[in-house]
């Protein structure tokens, strides 16, 4: 591990940490929404009818009105199968009496997407769709689906638009000494460097149980990073001090090829998908940070280019804004510095300065898109987060462990949960609501060397720690309760120092 650090930032000097606070995000902008269905309205919403009905034939296509993910995909008795998406701006639509599904929990969606067939399931008199909208997650009651609609465009009754919809967003993956990422098939992989090379496990199945560890070779003591072809194919990338290499997937969710020289060595790595699915690759090292790219998606990469600069020998993480464009996070001992896409896909800007140093960071998503960075050193973990397209808030204290390795994932509802481990413990902190401020640290585990965290098909986050003796995990059995910290399969698995 690298040596302790000291994150300098406009807060540092404070002898005690600030109460973990979050400025609420400004109010979203209405987004354009989709028509659900085509049909009359035949029950509008009133105070004994919690949403809008949409009388339509049967079998007839039901779509998603805006971006979001799903939250609820399923079945009860008196509502038939049904649907619910968390969209950016907190709110959630609701769908009922369906005949067929076509997305699970856990699938990112875009306005306009077909998601179920009408069907007439459960408590009602004929084929209809039954529209809710809540305004958060912990609401009782839902809202009028009527000028809710209308303040996003759409008048009911209306007709679905068949025209191109744009991708979801694909966001990278923490890189790290332990790394993980979903197969195109929805299992999960994880790949853990030792000193002696690296090792792999997978899910034998989608949301289940875990192969036991398979020795796969490559770099010893590397920092690693996984990315996805656009082709569904994952990529996995190595470095150490001396070497560079990568393997990839031969076909999608399929068998691996046998390691390939990727470039010299270097400190640490990440990756990241443009607009376009090409993937884009950043290498830290003693003369700052150089990066290759895909010169066509699932294709060839160029040579390798420099980055204007960036802080040498640091630890690297990316994101993507709210807009698709990707941005890069570097921090070392002595400063911290971020450089974004100028445009999709496109070229990068300067690097600029993003705080003082320290020893690690992750960067996650708000639900309405906002990038959230965290950042530890000495004096235990601070963030700061996106306040609109380009302007950043001021650093933020949040306590928590000192000198901890971080990682972020997002809950099946959208809210963002940090992880940090070190030496001596292993805690948590989550978003008290979606978009919201976060909840006091919470310990969940022993101390140890390294953590990543994941997302399980159906949504629930999936937690990697290393220590001296293996290698742990612990995954959620609802959206806030979690297994035991304990082996990820019947053996401890590789030692990591």
């Amino acid at each position: 591990m690298s040596s302790p650090r000291t994150l300098a930032c406009a807060l540092a000097t404070a002898a005690v940490l600030l109460p973990v606070l979050v400025a609420p995000s400004p109010a979203a902008a209405y987004f354009p929404a989709a028509c659900p269905a085509a049909g009359a309205v035949s029950q509008h919403f009133h105070s004994g009818h919690n949403g809008v009905d949409i009388a339509a034939n049967y079998g007839s296509s039901i779509y998603a009105i805006g971006d979001g993910d799903v939250t609820i995909s399923g079945f009860e008795p008196g509502y038939g199968q049904w649907i619910r998406i968390q969209h950016p701006d907190g709110t959630i639509s609701e769908y009922g009496h369906m005949y067929e599904r076509f997305v699970l929990k856990g699938d990112h969606v875009v306005a306009g997407q077909e998601i179920a067939l009408v069907g007439a399931e459960g408590n009602s008199d004929g084929p209809h769709l039954h529209l809710r909208i809540w305004d958060s997650p912990s609401a009782s009651h839902g809202i009028d689906p009527e000028p809710y609609l209308a303040e996003r465009g759409v008048e009911l009754p209306c007709a679905p638009g068949t025209g191109p919809h744009p991708p979801p967003l694909v966001y990278p993956a923490e890189s790290g000494r332990v790394v993980s990422a979903r197969s195109s098939d929805g299992r999960l992989e994880v790949f853990v460097a030792a000193a002696g090379g690296i090792h792999h496990a997978w899910q034998s199945e989608v949301n289940g149980g875990w192969s036991e560890w398979e020795s796969i070779g490559g770099p010893g003591g590397a920092q690693l990073a996984i990315g996805a072809n656009a082709d569904g194919r994952l990529e996995l990338f190595a470095i150490n001090g001396n070497v560079f290499e990568h393997r990839y997937q031969l076909a999608a969710s399929g068998n691996w090829s046998g390691w390939e020289n990727f470039g010299g060595g270097g400190r640490d790595i990440a990756v990241g998908a443009n607009g376009d699915g090409r993937l884009e690759v950043f290498a830290s090292g003693p003369s700052g940070v150089f990066h290759r790219y895909q010169s066509a998606p699932s294709s060839g990469w160029s040579q390798w280019e420099g980055s204007g600069g960036g802080p040498a020998d640091s630890t690297i993480e990316m994101e993507k804004a709210p807009d698709g464009r990707l941005e890069v996070f570097a921090i070392n001992g002595d400063v911290f510095e971020h450089l974004f896409q100028s445009a999709v896909s496109g070229g990068w800007s300067a690097w600029e300065n993003f705080g003082g140093g320290g020893h690690d960071l992750t960067v996650d998503h708000n639900q309405d898109g906002r990038l959230e960075v965290f950042a530890s050193g000495s004096a235990g973990v601070y963030h700061r987060y996106q306040t609109g397209p380009t302007t950043w808030s001021g650093w933020e204290g949040t306590g928590g462990p000192a000198n901890s390795q971080l990682t972020s994932e997002r809950s099946p509802d959208g809210r963002v949960e940090v992880f940090a481990l070190n030496g001596s413990v292993a805690q948590h902190l989550w978003q008290s609501n979606v978009n919201a401020p976060y909840s006091q640290w919470e310990s969940f585990g022993t101390g140890g060397t390294e953590v990543t965290a994941a997302v399980n098909a159906d949504g629930r986050i999936e937690v990697f720690g290393t220590n001296p003796d293996g290698v742990f995990h612990r995954w959620q059995t609802g959206f806030s309760s979690w297994s035991a910290w304990a082996w990820l399969n019947s053996t401890a698995g590789p030692a990591i120092n």
